[in-house]
């Protein structure tokens, strides 16, 4: 169960970091328009490879979960890159969370904790 664990927070990072970049590399694209100097500037958009790469490591990483773990199992507990997608909210974008929304990411913990424990 442990090696489960450590795959599933991995795989939560990898998905929630490449969301993260993904979010960055849509603050540095200009207007879209037919012209080679935005294909330019969006193929040397290095936050946008960092998002590829972010999201290419979660989905390998969920094709081995989807492999060797049961799915009523692997499929919840990817919530947990719900949690990291609001730490970066915090820290990264420095976004003003209410309460509400802490308590939310408190309740997807307990209900890994739960999934998990057996």
């Amino acid at each position: 169960m442990l090696r489960f664990i450590v795959i599933a927070i991995l795989q939560s990072i990898f998905l929630s970091s490449g969301q993260v970049f993904l979010k960055l590399a849509m603050k540095r694209i200009d207007v879209f328009e037919w012209s080679w100097v935005f294909f330019k500037n969006l193929l040397l958009n290095w936050p946008l490879a960092a998002c590829g790469l972010g999201f290419g490591g979660a989905t390998v990483l969920w094709l081995y979960m989807l492999r060797h773990f049961d799915f009523s199992l692997a499929y919840p507990i990817t919530s947990i890159s719900y949690v990291f997608g609001m730490i970066a909210a915090a820290l990264v974008f420095h976004e003003s969370i209410p309460a509400t929304r802490w308590i939310g990411v408190v309740l997807i913990v307990f209900g890994v904790f739960f999934l998990v424990k057996q």
